[in-house]
């Protein structure tokens, strides 16, 4: 899932978004309100982090007017202050949860699971092919009820496939998808992820498998019982 932080303190917005990364989010970052509110109205995020006091147009403007143009998604609101009072402006203006600063990336990354669990056109349903079930709002994944343990990335490739079960997704849309703006590597990381996953998804014995589809990419589709199999 992607994430927008919206921070105006570089040396903080740098530490937030590699703990949100490590957590296996992709975070794309603004330093002020303009281009928080931009980014925000474009679509394509699961929530968005946002400081209140911040260059250009606060953080309470910036919800006000998501929530004026119907913007659903879901806004955890950070910030130095911790007045009962902002926290209930905070809240008036459209956000959905408060955390005052100073805070844990442990507390952070609970609050925002917490956010996306919670109802509304902010979560992200449960995904299922075969007998695999990837919870995005969880960040949990099974097999035939059993949990499979995946690292934060090999979550992120997994649910971009199974979003469109039996259908090919090409390697950028892959790593757009799961890594962030600030990646600058080689695409063909997205290969050495497949190949775990289809490791994990083996020894699980699931009832679906990742294919290659040649020039183009990868496609996770269900097992289909073999003919004359009862």
């Amino acid at each position: 899932m992607r994430l927008l932080l919206v921070e105006d303190e570089e040396r903080l917005a740098r530490s937030l978004s590699r703990g949100l990364r490590a957590e296996g989010y992709a975070v794309d970052v603004a330093h002020d309100g303009p281009d928080g509110l931009a980014r925000a109205a474009s679509g394509g995020y699961a929530a968005v982090v946002l400081d209140l006091m911040l260059p250009g147009m606060s953080g309470f403007k910036v919800c006000e007017e998501l929530r004026r143009a119907g913007n659903p998604v879901p806004v955890l609101v950070l910030t130095a202050k911790n007045g009962e009072y902002d926290e209930a402006d905070a809240l008036d203006c459209g956000a959905d949860d408060f955390l005052s600063k100073p805070f844990s990336h442990v507390v952070l990354a609970a609050r925002l699971r917490a956010l996306l669990r919670r109802g509304g056109a902010g979560r992200p349903a449960a995904l299922e092919v075969g007998d695999l079930t990837v919870d995005p709002a969880a960040r949990r994944c099974t097999v035939a009820g059993e949990q499979l343990r995946l690292t934060a990335k090999e979550f992120g490739v997994l649910e971009c496939l199974a979003r469109r079960p039996d259908q090919a997704i090409p390697k950028p849309e892959i790593l757009d998808a799961v890594w962030d703006n600030a990646f600058s590597g080689d695409l063909n990381i997205v290969e050495v992820y497949i190949s775990a996953l289809r490791r994990k998804l083996a020894r699980a014995r699931a009832r679906c498998e990742i294919q290659t589809v040649r020039g183009l990419g990868y496609r996770l589709t269900p097992l289909r019982p073999a003919p004359g199999a009862r």
